[in-house]
């Protein structure tokens, strides 16, 4: 079961104006209205709770057409939300590109503000995704995310690689097995400890799998960054080079834990021009 309604967002509000399945508009209308928001809610198939996403569609957007999507995956304490209505640098950034593009934005709650791309959240957000593909022409799929959604982008791009064409991770990480912050959370998320279920941690450590990393990737780090540090994005890049010549590291050797507009539109454009350049050329071997 799913449900949309049709929102706007006013000053930082939310406001209901219909039902999605209920709006009709000339295009000369369209044109000139902001964007067509949706928050968007499902029964999730793994435990049967209510489940939400928002979806930014591409203005003039016609939906009998291809189009690529691009997922934006939540950090530590935030919900679906956070992507579609802040201001910081990951967040316009992520909506500035979708919009240049064209892409039909995505912001799932994946179990919302203490996710970590558990067994749960994964669930969720591989139904999201069937759900989408059903109801639009996905040609194309990039997941992308901040602190505990790049880590996220990263976990599910290497649990889920035949589902993703290109990966951004903003501020993650990519080794939850050495990882020492957030410990009571992901634990939830994961249903024990790394020590009680180690396995759990490993799978869904991006460093473990960088041959699953084929497609345009794109990461940003800062070596001041004591929340969630550096290295093992580092590590992981280092190592998926020399057999993806599509990888951008942009790594602020003072940057703390965020990204700047810059180079969030810098880290985004990277993935989207190759997928675009590889579609033009009809090459197959970049996704």
């Amino acid at each position: 079961m799913r449900h949309c309604l049709r929102v706007k967002i006013v000053l930082g509000l939310l406001v209901h104006v219909a039902s999605a399945a209920g709006q009709t508009g000339s295009p000369s209308a369209a044109a000139t209205e902001p964007p067509r928001i949706e928050d968007c809610v499902f029964t999730a198939s793994v435990d049967g709770t209510e489940q939400k996403y928002v979806l930014v569609y591409p203005s003039g957007v016609d939906e009998s057409k291809p189009m690529t999507l691009l997922v934006a995956l939540h950090g530590h304490g935030s919900d679906r939300w956070q992507f579609v209505r802040q201001s910081r640098g990951e967040c316009k950034g992520t909506r500035d590109v979708a919009v240049q593009h064209s892409l039909l934005l995505v912001s799932p709650d994946y179990r919302a503000t203490t996710s970590w791309m558990g067994p749960k959240a994964e669930a969720d957000l591989l139904q999201i995704l069937k759900l989408l593909k059903e109801r639009f022409r996905i040609r194309q799929t990039i997941v992308a995310g901040g602190s505990m959604g790049g880590t996220g982008a990263l976990t599910f791009t290497a649990r889920h690689p035949d589902l993703v064409d290109g990966v951004v991770a903003l501020n993650g990480t990519a080794n939850l097995v050495t990882y020492e912050r957030f410990g009571d959370a992901i634990s939830a998320s994961f249903g024990g400890s790394r020590d009680a279920v180690p396995d759990e941690y490993r799978q869904r450590s991006a460093e473990f799998f960088p041959d699953r990393f084929t497609m345009p990737i794109a990461a940003t780090t800062g070596g001041a960054d004591t929340v969630v540090p550096p290295d093992s994005v580092l590590r992981l890049l280092d190592t998926i080079r020399p057999t993806n010549s599509n990888v951008l590291s942009i790594h602020r050797p003072q940057g703390g834990h965020s990204t700047s507009y810059e180079d969030t539109i810098a880290a985004l454009e990277f993935v989207v021009t190759r997928l675009k350049s590889a579609r033009a050329s009809g090459d197959n071997s970049v996704r």
